[in-house]
């Protein structure tokens, strides 16, 4: 007899907060704009990528007032700012007693992430932080990850959510991206996750990264998130999600020397073409302000927020966010475990159904009547989530089964046009598990099949 599969909604997690994350992630999206606070020790190098080994003794805005970044951003209209605690090359701006490589051993001696958050909350703003997976200066990298790494991660992020009061959202950075090769199982993200939500349940996670992802599903944060300055968009016509863009008022995240001379990105396209628009496609717009050396936000940006803030008003619903379903934050267990199926078209044969790459693809051959799919696992696993990502949207009716003990058990039979097909159901043990297609529109292609132990 089929399991009886769980609705397990957005709404489903987030609870101890006293609010469901369908309802935080909408928290989110009524923000509608805030301020990106790229300042770290590249601040003082003209290059947003740090050299892993510069000296703390190089952080030093003598000038430093927070005060005059949330006023800034009171002027633009702004809700909000987000701080990198901690970019690429591993440099801590607060008290850390993770690594002796943080900011109490520069000569500026402060903890710039608590005079931030102190500053933005006097003026009513809500505070976030941004936090770097990647982590060139302790060798957090490709080749290098052992577990000692993982807590620290942990550690610092524990800091962060401990001690500075509530945190609206950490925004991640860093990992599962082409150019930081840290994948989910090397620094585990349902672990990071679960910690996060244990701290703060409030808080939202957010990977920068997600993006690579389907558009019409969240992968691996709570908010699909869109660096527009490395090629990621956001569809303002189709976006069902909560969402996040994030653009530099500048040239580039990092203040640079002819910053105070260079012409900041116009006022009006970031309004019109940016704020407004996203606003009303459930997307929240960061726009990123670089202080200088001396700690504070030079004078051809703080005219253009001011700008900002005579264009646009702040007003306007950004409507109510469509029932989604909660993201998925487990490995996939299924990512490059055997996989067999029915014949296949060309060259896209079945490897390329579990190869953790959403534009490669198994096809199923024109000539079949009923395709199927299957994944072997070498050994008898433990899994409450199936996810087909159907990349031609042409299953119309299937079937999904998971054999166990000699006998093969059916999850689902039923019709689903969705392109992310997500089951949910409670936990069982397998050592496959099987896709059988009845009903098509088109020879059935799948780009993703996966297979996940989730936490809830």
């Amino acid at each position: 007899m089929a399991l009886a599969l769980l609705c397990c909604r957005a709404g489903a997690l987030g609870a101890d907060s006293g609010k469901t994350l369908i309802e935080l992630q909408q928290r989110f999206v009524d923000l509608k704009f805030g301020m990106f606070i790229h300042f770290n020790i590249p601040t003082f190098m003209d290059h947003d990528w740090a050299d892993p080994d510069a000296s703390p003794a190089l952080f030093n805005p003598a000038r430093m007032d927070c005060g005059q970044w949330a006023a800034a951003a009171v002027s633009a209209r702004m809700t909000y700012g987000c701080l990198t605690a901690k970019h690429h090359s591993g440099f801590c701006i607060w008290d850390t007693k993770t690594t002796p490589y943080n900011v109490m051993n520069s000569p500026f001696g402060r903890d710039v992430v608590k005079e931030y958050t102190d500053a933005f909350r006097k003026e009513g703003l809500k505070t976030m932080l941004y936090y770097s997976i990647l982590d060139t200066h302790h060798k957090l990298r490709p080749g290098y990850v052992a577990r000692e790494h993982v807590e620290m991660v942990k550690s610092q992020l524990t800091e962060l959510l401990s001690g500075y009061g509530e945190i609206d959202a950490l925004i991640i950075d860093g990992w599962d991206a082409p150019w930081s090769r840290i994948s989910y199982e090397d620094v585990p993200f349902g672990e990071i996750y679960r910690l996060v939500k244990r701290l703060q349940p409030g808080c939202l996670a957010m990977d920068l990264n997600a993006a690579k992802y389907p558009a019409e599903f969240l992968f691996y944060t709570d908010v699909k998130s869109y660096e527009q300055g490395a090629g990621q968009h956001l569809s303002k016509e189709s976006n069902q999600l909560p969402a996040l863009s994030c653009l530099p008022l500048n040239g580039s995240w990092f203040w640079k020397s002819d910053f105070p001379a260079t012409p900041v990105k116009d006022p009006v396209m970031l309004v019109k073409d940016n704020l407004e628009p996203f606003n009303r496609s459930y997307c929240n717009f960061i726009l990123n302000v670089a202080p200088n050396r001396d700690g504070l936000i030079d004078d051809n940006a703080l005219a253009a927020l001011r700008k900002i803030g005579e264009l646009w008003n702040g007003d306007g619903e950004s409507g109510p966010l469509p029932a989604c379903d909660a993201p998925v934050v487990s490995a996939n267990i299924a990512k490059h475990k055997p996989a067999r199926s029915s014949w296949s078209n060309d060259m896209w044969i079945m490897d390329f159904g579990n190869d953790d790459n959403f534009h490669t693809a198994w096809r199923s051959n024109p000539e079949v009547e009923i395709p199927w799919y299957e994944i072997d696992f070498p050994q008898e696993e433990t899994f409450n989530a199936i996810m087909v990502y159907d990349a031609r949207q042409s299953i119309r009716r299937y079937r999904i089964a998971y054999e166990q003990d000699g006998k093969w058990n059916v999850l689902f039979s039923g019709e689903n046009d969705k392109r992310v097909k997500i089951h949910r159901f409670d936990r069982i043990r397998g050592c496959k598990v099987k896709i059988i297609i009845e009903q098509y529109t088109a020879p059935p292609s799948i780009a993703e099949f996966g297979v996940y132990d989730e936490w809830r």
